[in-house]
């Protein structure tokens, strides 16, 4: 079984001398590519240099995640495709156990690890911890993190689960599936575009799992920091498209119970002081509309969307909790 790893990078050189040295002695056997989103920094250089086994893709534009793994694909050939982000740390044998999978388990098309904190280690990471789901308003959540709580890693999830999705920060997918669905969206940019992947393969029967016995080590956040309001444009927006284009749930009811909670949203946002996020969220939902008739022209192709059974919306569910908090500590 062939395994390739592609690295996405746009000036990650200071990553790269941090992550790579892992990713190059723990995934012996199998090829490494970086995927280079037209860097101004001297990481491909550096790569070169230092790695001259790894392949070099170098791309004409910063094409974004989505697009950019999109094009490099077409230059890659193997059973497996592993997209992993340049702030991932491997750890020894990581890849024997999602090998294993793949190989007694013909229905499992996409594999994540279990990701923990590259700062804190015995703690999950909050972009995908140990698999992830969605509620029947689109709002992803894992196991391991809700919101911003994060669970320690105690051994809790170290089995071989199915999940709704798997995250981006290490995401495994069968080159025969990947070709099927026509990759990543790339009307996405970045954000959210895994979730959409595993929603369309949900749709056409394809299992997702996460694999608790093989473990990495994440820093997160490098990409788009999660202060830039541009994070939260790409998630809000993002989210919205992949509601639109994939749930079976009544559509225009979602949308506005969605635009209903992304206003709550933005006030908190206004209550912290943070008014660029709150016009972050007005931009996504603009931008939502303006690409509703094409998402919602796939919805329509679409005729294999399934109801799944999910919560009720989890910021729903926050939100009153939140309130009644907050009338029981008015009452005393």
């Amino acid at each position: 079984m062939k395994i390739a790893i592609l690295i996405l990078n746009w000036n990650g050189k200071m990553l790269l001398e941090t992550f790579l040295p892992y990713v190059v002695k723990y995934s012996k056997g199998h090829k490494i590519f970086l995927i280079d989103n037209a860097s101004k920094d001297d990481s491909v250089a550096f790569v070169k240099t230092k790695f001259p086994q790894i392949n070099t893709i170098e791309l004409s534009k910063n094409y974004g995640y989505a697009q950019g793994y999109n094009k490099a694909v077409k230059q890659v050939k193997a059973d497996i495709y592993c997209f992993l982000n340049s702030d991932v740390r491997a750890t020894p044998n990581w890849l024997v156990p999602v090998e294993k999978v793949f190989s007694k388990h013909p229905q499992a098309c996409i594999l994540q690890p279990k990701i923990l904190d590259e700062k804190e280690n015995d703690k999950f990471e909050y972009a995908g911890a140990a698999g992830g789901f969605i509620d029947q308003l689109g709002y992803p959540y894992c196991r391991g993190r809700i919101f911003e709580t994060i669970e320690k890693d105690n051994g809790q999830y170290d089995g071989i689960s199915e999940v709704f999705w798997a995250s981006g920060a290490c995401f495994f997918i069968r080159a025969q599936t990947f070709n099927e669905l026509g990759g990543f969206d790339n009307n996405f940019f970045a954000h959210m575009e895994e979730i959409d992947l595993c929603w369309r393969a949900h749709n056409l029967g394809h299992k997702v799992f996460c694999v608790g016995t093989s473990k990495i080590y994440h820093l997160g956040g490098q990409s788009i920091p999660v202060t830039n309001p541009n994070k939260t444009f790409l998630n809000f927006r993002n989210s919205l498209l992949t509601l639109t284009k994939n749930s079976s749930h009544p559509l225009f009811a979602s949308i506005f119970l969605r635009l209903i909670l992304d206003g709550f949203t933005g006030l908190k946002f206004i209550t912290q002081g943070r008014f660029n996020h709150l016009l972050a969220i007005i931009q996504a939902h603009m931008s939502f509309y303006r690409h509703f008739p094409l998402a919602f022209s796939y919805r329509k192709k679409n005729k294999n969307r399934k109801r799944y059974k999910s919560v009720t919306s989890i910021v729903w569910i926050y939100y009153i909790l939140k309130i009644k908090t907050f009338k029981k500590l008015k009452t005393h």
